[in-house]
C-alpha cells in the first residue's frame, strides 16, 4: 500500500495527463467513481476508470487540447486529499475561455484513487458551464 503524500497526489494527475493508461491505472482505480460539477452535458457521476478516460478525452477534444490544471496547493490528510487547481482552457469551436480555481476532493485506497469529485465557488460555476455548453457566447448583443 503506498502511502497517499503531497508528491502522489502531483504524480496521479500527472500520470492522467500522460494519456497512457497503464501509468494511470498505477494511481486511479479501474472501479473508481468521479462527480463533475455543474449543470451541463459533461456534468455529473462517473463510474469507472473507463468512463472517467472518457469523459476526460471529451474534455481535450472540446478544448481542442488547450485544456490545463495548474496545481496551486495540495493537502493530504489519512486517505483523504484536497488539491486547489486553476482550470484554463479555450473551447476548440468558439471564442470561449475558462479560467477558473477548482477544489478536487479525492479519496484513496490502497493507493489509488477511487472517488473524487471537483467544487466550483462563486461565478466560476457559471463560467463553467457557459464553457462547456454548447450554446454560443453569452454576452452583449448590442
Amino acid at each position: 500500500m503506498a502511502d497517499i503524500t503531497i508528491d502522489r497526489v502531483r504524480s496521479a494527475y500527472k500520470a492522467l495527463a500522460s494519456g497512457d493508461r497503464n501509468v494511470i491505472a498505477s494511481f486511479w482505480a479501474e472501479e473508481m467513481v468521479w462527480q463533475v460539477p455543474g449543470h451541463n452535458h459533461l456534468s455529473g457521476w462517473y463510474h469507472g476508470l473507463d468512463e472517467f478516460l472518457a469523459f476526460m478525452g471529451q474534455v481535450g477534444a472540446l478544448s481542442g487540447g488547450s485544456f490545463n490544471m495548474e496545481t496551486i496547493s495540495v493537502i493530504v490528510e489519512a486517505d483523504w486529499s484536497a488539491d486547489i487547481t486553476r482550470n484554463m482552457g479555450k473551447r476548440a469551436d468558439s471564442d470561449k475561455k475558462l479560467d477558473i480555481e477548482v477544489v478536487h476532493v479525492l479519496r484513496w485506497a490502497d493507493g489509488k484513487v477511487v472517488a473524487g469529485k471537483g467544487a466550483i465557488f462563486g461565478d466560476g460555476t457559471t463560467e463553467y458551464d457557459q464553457f462547456w455548453s454548447r450554446a454560443p457566447v453569452v454576452g452583449d448583443t448590442q
